[in-house]
């Protein structure tokens, strides 16, 4: 099977967040909504809310995984407060199929307050649509 183009699996991600009840607020690749701003030093693939929660979608490859910067990244995104520090961000991290229980080790590896920030959300392989 065919890897998955970037585009794909923030459309895969986007569609789990309307699922959910999210509307987008920004997100690359659209054609109508406008790029999401970098957080910091990082880019993410969405950003989307909920009453008054916001949710941050971030796709990750099987290679960003094995970066050894990657959790401090995860530990940014999720502690990260522009304008409403009392609220912390839900992180959505669209990984693959075959990546799942390598993401969700590494997520089990941070403490428990960061852990529950995070959500992980499963990209399929093929176009099962």
């Amino acid at each position: 099977m065919a890897p998955k183009s970037k585009r794909e699996k923030v459309d895969l991600l986007i569609d789990h967040l309307w699922q959910h009840g999210y509307l987008t607020l920004s997100r690359k690749y659209g054609k109508f909504l406008p790029s999401p701003p970098p957080m910091g030093e990082y880019e993410v693939d969405a950003v989307a809310k909920y009453k008054k929660k916001i949710a941050i979608g971030l796709t990750v490859s099987e290679e960003e995984l094995n970066d050894p910067n990657f959790l401090s990244k995860l530990d940014f995104l999720v502690h990260y407060n522009s304008k409403f520090p009392k609220n912390r961000f839900t992180l959505f991290l669209g990984v693959p199929y075959n990546a799942v229980v390598k993401a969700s080790l590494l997520i089990s590896s941070l403490p428990e307050e960061i852990q529950n920030h995070i959500k992980i959300v499963t990209l399929p392989e093929s176009d099962s649509r």
